[in-house]
C-alpha cells in the first residue's frame, strides 16, 4: 500500500457494455443529489440541508485545498522521477472521482491537469467536486476494516444487469424514493445498509501509509502517516462512539432527509464533517475566487465557527494540581487530557497542540511564560520553528521559559534529518500526541504507539499527560496566579514555511495565505487558572 501524499454539470464516465446493457455513470457530481437533499429544516427552522452542509466542509473542498496543492507540488519537485505516480496516488483522497475515472481506463490521474479550476469547464466538474456524495455512498462493505481497504482502496460495486448502481444509506428506502432517485441521478438505486455508519468506512481514506522514495524513485521505507482509525481501535471509544457520531452530529428530533416526499426520521446525522481545520475554512473564504469556491461566504464562516466551537468545548481538558511555593520558586503539575477517540492532534502531521503556561505575581505581572504564540504563527521558544533541523523534546519537567511542551509528531528522513516531506520520511523522531482514553502503551502496535521519551514517561498515558513545572520567582511577590492554556494549530509554522523554499506558484501562494492568517491560526482548546 502507498499514498504519495496526501455546482456544475454531472460527470459522465465512458459507457461500458456489460452483457449488452448500457452501464450508467459510475460517479456523478453533487449537483445531482442536492435538488432532493437540500431545503431541509428542523422544527425550529434551523437549516440542515445535506448539500449546503457538505459544500462548506473540508470534504467538499479537498481538491481546492491550497495547502494540499502546495504540498503536492513540493513532493513532485523533491521526487521528479516519480511525478506520475505521485500525482496519481495523491488524487485518491483529494480528487477521488478523477482517480476512479483514470483507474477504470488503466491510466494515471493527473490532478494538476485540472488546476487551476475553470468553473465554466465541464471537464473540471469531477475534479473540483472533491469527496463527492457518490463516492462515499457507493462504498460497499467489502474489505472494510482491513489493511486492504486503507489508502483509499475501498470497493465500489459494479452496476447490475440493467446498468444501475447502488448508493447506500442508513434508512429504509421506499419504492417511490427509489424511482425518484433513479430518475434524478440517471441510474442510482438507494439501498439501506448499516455499514454506512461504520467507522471502518471512514478508515478507507483516513488510514494512510506513505512509502518514502529515494532520488531514483525507489521505495526506501514506509511511514504510518495518518492512522486515527487504528488509534480509535486501541481506545475505549471503540465500544461507545464511531467516527460518524462525533464528526457528523446527530439531529435530536425526527426530520425529513429528502425535500421530496420526505417523512420525519429519527437519527439523521448532519453532513458538516466537523473536524479541526478552521484555518483552511478561513483561507477558502478569503481566497474564494482564486480557489473557485462554491460555498457561500456565510456558509464557510459558519463552518469555521462550528469547528472552533467544537474544538473549544469537546476536544480537551487541562487542570493544575500540586501547587507549592518556596525557595524562590513556584512548583505545580499540569494535566492535559484528550477527550476525543483518537490522538490529539491526529492524522496529518502538520498539526500540533501545546501548553501555554504563565505565572503572574500579585500585581498581575508575568514572571514566567512558556509557549506564547507569535503573530507569525510560530511558538516562542520552539526549536523547530526557529530552526528546521531541530525540535523540542518531550518534557517531563519544565524549568525555563524557552522549554515548551508541544504535543506533535516529528518526521525523520533516511539521512536522519528532521523533515516535513512526507515522501522523504521513514520514521518518527517524536510522537507525543495526547492519547485517547483507554489507550495502553504497552500493547499498542508500532503504528500507533508513542515515539521518543513519551513512550517511557509514566506520566504520559491514556489518562492524560502530566508535566511538572518548577519556575523561578526570585524577587517577585505573591500570591501567584498560574494560568494554563492548551493551544492547538492545524498547520504548524514550520510545516507552512518549509514550502517557501520551493520556487513554484502553489507552494509560494500557500505561504502567503498562511502569513495572512497566522495571527489567528491557533485556538485555545482548554484553560485552567489557580491562585496560590
Amino acid at each position: 500500500m502507498r499514498r504519495w501524499l496526501a455546482a456544475s454539470a454531472a460527470l459522465v464516465l465512458p459507457v461500458v457494455l456489460l452483457g449488452g446493457a448500457k452501464q450508467e455513470p459510475q460517479f456523478q457530481t453533487s449537483d445531482r443529489c442536492q435538488a432532493c437533499h437540500n431545503g431541509l429544516k428542523t422544527s425550529s427552522g434551523q437549516d440542515i440541508s445535506i448539500g449546503l452542509d457538505w459544500r462548506a466542509s473540508i470534504m467538499a473542498n479537498s481538491a481546492r485545498d491550497p495547502y494540499w496543492q502546495g504540498s503536492l507540488r513540493r513532493e513532485i519537485m523533491d521526487h521528479p522521477k516519480s511525478e506520475g505516480k505521485i500525482q496519481n496516488e495523491c488524487s485518491i483522497c483529494h480528487m477521488p472521482i478523477v482517480y476512479q475515472e483514470a483507474k477504470a481506463q488503466d491510466q494515471l490521474a493527473e490532478p494538476f491537469a485540472h488546476i487551476p479550476f475553470d468553473p465554466g469547464n465541464k471537464e473540471n466538474a469531477a475534479a473540483v467536486d472533491g469527496v463527492s456524495c457518490s463516492v462515499c455512498h457507493q462504498i460497499t462493505n467489502q474489505k472494510l476494516g482491513t489493511p486492504e481497504s486503507f489508502n483509499g482502496q475501498f470497493v465500489v460495486a459494479a452496476g447490475d444487469a440493467q446498468g444501475r448502481r447502488t448508493e447506500y444509506g442508513p434508512f429504509e428506502v421506499t419504492n417511490g424514493h427509489q424511482r425518484v432517485m433513479q430518475s434524478s441521478t440517471v441510474g442510482y438505486t438507494p439501498m439501506q445498509s448499516a455499514h454506512i455508519r461504520d467507522s471502518a468506512l471512514c478508515a478507507t481514506c483516513h488510514t494512510l501509509y506513505t512509502e518514502a522514495l529515494d532520488a531514483d524513485g525507489k521505495v526506501i521505507g514506509q511511514l504510518a502517516e495518518q492512522v486515527p482509525y487504528e488509534e480509535w481501535l486501541h481506545s475505549s471509544y471503540k465500544d461507545t462512539r464511531t467516527c460518524q457520531s462525533c464528526h457528523m452530529p446527530q439531529v435530536n428530533e425526527p426530520v425529513a432527509i429528502t425535500a421530496i416526499y420526505g417523512q420525519p426520521r429519527e437519527g439523521m446525522h448532519r453532513h458538516v464533517f466537523v473536524g479541526a481545520n478552521f484555518v483552511m475554512q478561513g483561507m477558502l473564504n478569503a481566497h474564494r475566487d482564486e480557489l473557485s469556491v462554491a460555498a457561500q461566504p456565510s456558509e464557510l464562516s459558519e463552518a469555521a465557527a462550528r469547528t472552533r466551537a467544537y474544538l473549544e468545548t469537546e476536544a480537551a481538558r487541562v487542570s493544575i494540581r500540586g501547587l507549592e511555593q518556596g525557595d524562590g520558586k513556584v512548583g505545580f503539575e499540569v494535566l492535559a487530557e484528550n477527550l476525543g477517540g483518537h490522538k490529539l492532534p491526529t492524522a496529518y502531521p502538520a498539526r500540533r497542540a501545546w501548553l501555554h503556561v504563565t505565572v503572574y505575581d500579585r500585581d498581575g505581572k508575568a514572571v514566567f511564560e512558556s509557549g506564547a504564540l507569535n503573530k507569525d504563527g510560530s511558538i516562542v521558544g520552539n526549536d523547530n520553528d526557529a530552526d528546521s533541523r531541530r525540535f523540542e523534546p518531550h518534557y517531563r519537567e519544565i524549568t525555563r521559559s524557552d522549554e515548551v511542551e508541544i504535543y506533535e509528531s516529528i518526521l525523520k528522513d533516511a539521512q536522519g534529518r528532521v523533515t516535513t516531506g512526507l515522501l522523504s520520511a521513514v520514521e518518527y523522531y517524536k510522537d507525543n500526541r495526547l492519547l485517547p482514553a483507554g489507550f495502553d502503551k504497552a500493547t499498542a502496535s508500532n503504528h500507533v504507539k508513542p515515539v521518543g521519551d513519551a513512550m517511557e514517561d509514566p506520566g504520559f498515558t491514556g489518562k492524560g499527560s502530566v508535566v511538572r513545572f518548577a519556575v523561578p520567582t526570585t524577587g517577585a511577590v505573591g500570591p501567584f496566579a498560574i494560568e494554563v492554556q492548551l493551544m492547538y494549530q492545524p498547520i504548524g509554522f514550520r510545516w507552512a514555511h518549509n514550502l517557501g523554499a520551493y520556487d513554484a506558484a502553489e507552494p509560494k501562494r500557500f505561504v502567503g495565505y498562511f502569513d495572512e492568517a497566522a495571527n489567528s491560526s491557533a485556538v485555545v482548546l482548554a484553560t485552567a487558572r489557580v491562585v496560590q
